[in-house]
């Protein structure tokens, strides 16, 4: 079984002290293929440090985190991004998006920095990685205005209501489903069985929101296999048909 975390910040502090021994570990429970998104610059050195650590299994994003959109600093950012995306390949841009849980002030160079970045990923025919907190009106408005048959990608970490999981779907994304779902509040498990599984691809958010047993601990990528097992559970299907659906579909969206 080839399980694929399509989101995860293996370059996290909270990793500091045993990272390859944890993405091993991912690697050992047949989680074999990690993205890694962007949050900022101060980044993307070591997102080139492990993709040269580990060529055949980490794969990164580019982009600007909407927490990170500040307005002293969010032009030179999106300078960086711009920069980075013209020198090298990436396989989608993120993580991008709105939200406005910790500042509601930037909405508007967030709306800015979004709005930018998803026409890049359209110049550069990439996927993009969403990350909506407290911004779904705000987040679909946007996405909407910018619908196109080359506008696609993951609404990660998706916490929406069936309505919203259909509105993005029918607006080309996939939703990421990770520890959420295991969450016995987390709600998005009682009408996920009616989505089709071909719109659904696993990730982590380690080292955020471990999943069952393990929530309020330090999430990693090996943790994928029980949001795999919470989907098979959902779905009635094998947890190794659940791994080979999600990864081709992820392959959809990353192109590899």
């Amino acid at each position: 079984m080839i399980f694929t975390d399509t989101h995860t910040h293996l370059y996290s502090e909270e990793f500091e002290n045993d990272r390859t021994e944890m993405i091993q570990r991912a690697i050992d429970a047949g989680v074999s293929r990690f993205f890694i998104p962007s949050i900022d610059s101060t980044y993307t050195q070591k997102m080139y440090e492990l993709e040269a650590q580990f060529p055949q299994n980490i794969y990164l994003m580019m982009g600007l985190h909407p927490c990170y959109v500040k307005p002293d600093t969010y032009l030179a950012e999106l300078a960086h991004v711009e920069t980075e995306l013209a020198k090298r390949k990436f396989q989608a841009i993120g993580e991008i998006g709105i939200d406005l849980y910790w500042d509601k002030t930037t909405l508007a160079i967030q709306q800015e920095a979004f709005r930018r970045q998803i026409q890049w990923a359209k110049k550069y025919q990439l996927g993009i990685n969403i990350h909506c907190r407290d911004a779904f009106d705000e987040v679909f408005e946007l996405l909407e205005s910018e619908q196109s048959e080359d506008l696609f990608g993951i609404f990660h970490c998706f916490t929406g209501d069936f309505e919203q999981a259909q509105r993005a779907i029918n607006l080309n994304m996939k939703l990421g489903i990770g520890g959420v779902a295991t969450f016995k509040n987390g709600k998005i498990d009682q009408f996920l069985k009616e989505i089709d599984l071909q719109h659904i691809v696993l990730e982590t958010d380690s080292p955020y929101l471990a999943p069952v047993p393990y929530r309020g601990k330090r999430n990693e990528s090996s943790y994928t296999l029980l949001v795999a097992e919470k989907l098979a559970q959902i779905y009635e299907l094998p947890v190794a048909e659940i791994a080979r659906i999600t990864t081709e579909n992820s392959k959809a969206v990353f192109g590899i």
